[in-house]
């Protein structure tokens, strides 16, 4: 049962439009699937679930909702996202080209950060930020099942990175917390938990947000905002008083013929431009509720772009090992273990946390006093002088020198992915491919193959 209140105010917004909009909630809802180039440029044949493009989204499909391909291996290995189709639109707006720093400031749970890494092509910074532990947690998570090596996942508030990054970025992405109509065919509880209260609540939230990006945006740069939820005080009205105060901001000319056009006549005092965002209808298209608005930044702002430098007096806690000097005994460790897998490396340097070896993007900023989740591509870590590698690394992979590949449905798969030992001829570290796709270690030795995927993960049955 939608809300009384919400649907009293859509009848009035959208006059004789509104029967094709309610007819919409009786339909079945869209459900898609995003593949990552960067796992593989030629996908195994996925003909089993159906798919067909979503006109807006480079590498965005529908797919039949009977197939389950979140349960399938290729899940596990990172070959897709399932991501509903509308909430791919906002990431394709942004326009990122490779060699970025990009910033996805609401990022959790991670399906427009990792269609933002895409674009980067491994190259530039990815940052990727959640206000919310447990949401940034997922996000992190998402990061490394996509085989994203050049982000930073942080889980900070907004203005804490608005004082840090002072024209940093390229691009922003805000994908704002909202009222979430447009996701009351999808979620239930975006209809229980709605109210007028929730609307204003969201409206001021958001201004605030969009107050904290505008600072991070570099003169030139794009920041697009956007929402998933039908209100126009969330929508034209939150992007309207942001432009009133933020002068040196304006709509940006954006192509996107498959939406509809803002409504300026929604709001009260409307800035230039509304008319050049766009709405996504599920009346209109195969997607749920969305709002998005391409903002840019004129050339001539106060703000001037400039990495952030570390405090004085302080020093980087991480260490540079490539080209750094003499190798630490992690880093001895680490070429040993290259030396014997032929596992190789991202571009970056690499970073020492303790135990811990990492590789992160030449143009990683300090990370002294920010809560970091993940910093660029987890290696793995020294026990006892030996080196055990991480999962992350594993995803990444293409390839290794010794290699045990397997059939997505394959009895060794499915053995893999419960934790279990498998046999094989296969001596010491090894990567697990399901159909050339990696999806982690294991260590064989005497015809059996250790299993190091992570306990974590580990389905039951």
């Amino acid at each position: 049962m939608l809300p009384t209140l919400f649907l009293e105010r859509m009848q009035a917004l959208l006059g004789a439009e509104y029967p094709a909009f309610l007819a919409a909630y009786d339909r079945p809802r869209n459900v898609g699937l995003r593949l990552n180039p960067l796992k593989t440029g030629t996908p195994p044949v996925l003909s089993q679930f159906g798919l067909t493009p979503v006109p807006w989204a480079e590498n965005g499909f529908y797919y039949d909702d009977t197939t389950r391909p979140g349960l399938s291996a290729y899940h596990e290995a990172g070959l897709y996202y399932l991501q509903e189709p509308s909430a791919m639109a906002p990431a394709g707006l942004l326009d990122v080209r490779p060699g970025m720093r990009v910033l996805d400031l609401c990022a959790a749970p991670g399906g427009k950060t990792t269609q933002l890494a895409a674009a980067l092509q491994g190259q530039g910074l990815l940052v990727c930020n959640e206000i919310n532990p447990k949401r940034a947690k997922i996000l992190a998570r998402n990061v490394e099942r996509l085989a994203v090596a050049n982000a930073l996942v942080l889980n900070e508030h907004p203005q804490r990175l608005a004082e840090r990054f002072p024209g940093f970025f390229d691009r922003i992405l805000v994908d704002a917390p909202c009222s979430g109509e447009g996701m009351f065919r999808k979620e239930e509880a975006a209809v229980t938990d709605w109210s007028p209260e929730t609307v204003d609540m969201c409206a001021r939230r958001q201004l605030e947000i969009l107050r904290c990006a505008a600072g991070m945006l570099a003169p030139g740069g794009r920041l697009v905002y956007s929402t998933c939820t039908f209100a126009p005080q969330e929508n034209e009205g939150t992007v309207s008083r942001f432009l009133a105060e933020t002068p040196d901001f304006s709509v940006a000319a954006a192509e996107a013929p498959w939406f509809a056009p803002g409504r300026p006549d929604w709001v009260e005092n409307p800035a230039p431009g509304m008319e050049r965002t766009f709405r996504l209808w599920p009346h209109k298209l195969s997607g749920e509720g969305h709002y998005a608005a391409v903002l840019e930044k004129t050339v001539d702002s106060a703000v001037e772009r400039e990495m952030t430098r570390p405090p004085k007096g302080r020093k980087n806690s991480a260490r540079g090992g490539q080209g750094s000097g003499r190798p630490t005994g992690a880093e001895a460790a680490l070429t040993e273990f290259r030396q014997e897998t032929g596992a190789a490396l991202p571009e970056g340097r690499l970073l020492e946390f303790g135990q811990n070896l990492l590789l992160v993007p030449d143009g990683m900023p300090e990370l002294h006093g920010l809560k970091v989740l993940r910093a660029g591509l987890e290696l793995g870590q020294v026990l006892k002088n030996r080196f055990e590698p991480a999962h992350a690394w594993a995803l990444w992979l293409k390839t290794a020198r010794s290699v045990a590949d397997f059939p997505a449905d394959s009895p060794e798969i499915a053995a893999y992915l419960r934790g279990q030992t498998l046999s094989g001829p296969q001596t010491g570290w090894t990567l697990v491919t399901v159909d050339g796709l990696s999806l982690g270690w294991a260590k064989g030795s005497g015809g059996i193959l250790k299993n190091h995927f992570p306990k974590a993960l580990r389905r039951l049955a």
